[in-house]
């Protein structure tokens, strides 16, 4: 019973206090709040700063409570007055639970942040280690193309040529490897041709009457009996008439 007086001896304080202050502001004063543009600055009367907190106190709970009600959002509210006096709101029944979401998100938050800052430096380490790589070789393949070499030294010359050799010796090789493959592909494709003129001739052979209805064999056979009964002679002179 104590406290829940002090509490209502403490509001009742306050109100008339409000409405002293209200009093004791002239019309032309009241006349400024009302139509001119109130600057945000601190108020140097005591009084007045302590009325004007109370209002705006009182509005800003207000319309945290209408914003958790209207919008199902939780919401909270902690204020501390000049002399260090608590006010609190929380649309949750506990509000620790609020400020540990809290601590908790903005923790999330900071951490993604961290991360990405790390993945960004990582980006453009990997970044200037690439552009250096190819500056080296592309002044490695304008040394190997003959260009830029008045600043080479005797032993960098030297292995510039082994290079080349090497590289001279690997082109050769591969190039010998692919004209062998080649021969070797045209030797197997004259070896089964060879064989299917072989089956075809044994074949005519076999059968002298398919060889109409097969004119490939037919012309062979015509040709290889040709060339082997024909009698040639030579003749010197004129005509006979």
């Amino acid at each position: 019973m104590q406290v829940a007086f002090l509490a209502v001896h403490t509001l009742l304080e306050e109100e008339i206090n409000l409405q002293l202050v209200e009093a004791a502001q002239s019309p032309w004063e009241n006349l400024v709040m009302a139509r001119g543009k109130i600057q945000m600055r601190r108020i140097e009367n005591a009084t007045s700063r302590q009325v004007t907190f109370s209002k705006r106190r009182t509005g800003l709970l207000k319309k945290a409570h209408e914003l958790s009600v209207l919008c199902d959002a939780e919401v909270t509210v902690i204020i501390f007055s000049q002399k260090g006096r608590l006010y609190e709101f929380s649309s949750n029944s506990e509000i620790r639970k609020t400020i540990d979401r809290y601590r908790k998100s903005a923790n999330d938050a900071d951490t993604y942040q961290a991360k990405m800052e790390q993945h960004i430096l990582h980006l453009k380490q990997e970044t200037m280690d690439m552009e250096r790589k190819i500056e080296l070789l592309e002044v490695s393949l304008r040394k190997l193309s003959g260009q830029c070499l008045a600043s080479c030294s005797i032993d960098e010359i030297q292995m510039i040529g082994d290079q080349l050799k090497r590289s001279l010796s690997s082109v050769r090789a591969r190039k010998a490897q692919l004209f062998n493959d080649r021969i070797q592909q045209l030797q197997a494709k004259e070896r089964s041709l060879k064989e299917e003129n072989a089956k075809l001739l044994a074949k005519c052979h076999a059968n002298p009457w398919q060889s109409a209805a097969h004119p490939r064999a037919a012309a062979i056979h015509s040709r290889s009996s040709w060339s082997t009964d024909v009698e040639t002679g030579l003749f010197i002179g004129l005509p006979e008439s």
